[in-house]
């Protein structure tokens, strides 16, 4: 199998689509209102990755495309917990991308305290060879859900999901907390996004070349 060809409509999509979502951000601060995007990342499957997960569900080549929906992946993240629906109903009206699956962890956490909202969506790109219809997954989290989930894969890839007790036991822990921690800024959401308004240099001057945060990359698995 030529992977680098068959990466390549990924990689295009990854690269539009951060394009176009951090272009939403900064239509909302341009007209001086609240962004439901904080900021965006992506990210392409490696091949060892991909690989690993075929061997682990039985995946075969033929349906690659189908079965696994994450080979191209972004990441939203947002302030308040009441953004992400914000930002799912920005997805669900383009007319550029078809979301074709939503997995809700938000309402529905892992026993493990992961939270996190999943979109699957079919994007087009164009190719030399014509359009290509490829799946991506859209995770949108706040900034707390997102620095336990960092930490909790960091932690799976060191003890391949088998948590000694205390280590398990302090993550559950944290997970309670990072769900405080939303509560209580959504408790203050209108007092932070007045103060923002009325502070926010990037509003002011916003330069759409490089030098912003929107304009780094993220690797994430």
């Amino acid at each position: 199998m030529d992977w680098e060809l068959f990466l390549d409509p990924y990689i295009q999509a990854v690269g539009e689509l951060k394009i176009k979502l951090r272009g939403i951000r900064k239509q909302f601060r341009k007209q001086g209102k609240h962004s439901a995007i904080e900021f965006v990342t992506g990210r392409v499957k490696s091949v060892e990755s991909i690989q690993e997960k075929m061997a682990l569900r039985g995946i075969g080549t033929d349906l690659l495309e189908q079965e696994m929906q994450d080979i191209a992946g972004l990441r939203v993240m947002v302030q308040f917990v009441e953004d992400i629906q914000e930002v799912v109903s920005l997805l669900r009206r383009r007319s550029d991308m078809t979301v074709v699956q939503e997995r809700d962890y938000i309402s529905n956490r892992k026993p493990s305290g992961y939270r996190s909202y999943h979109v699957i969506i079919s994007y087009r790109v164009d190719t030399i060879n014509g359009p290509k219809d490829v799946l991506a997954e859209i995770q949108i989290r706040t900034l707390a859900m997102n620095f336990w989930a960092t930490i909790e894969h960091s932690l799976n890839y060191k003890y391949q999901g088998d948590f000694p007790q205390a280590i398990k036991e302090r993550l559950e822990n944290a997970a309670r907390m990072a769900y405080k921690l939303d509560e209580e800024m959504s408790a203050i959401k209108e007092d932070i996004q007045e103060a923002q308004l009325l502070y926010d240099p990037i509003n002011r001057h916003i330069k759409d070349g490089v030098g912003n945060s929107d304009d780094t990359d993220d690797i994430y698995r």
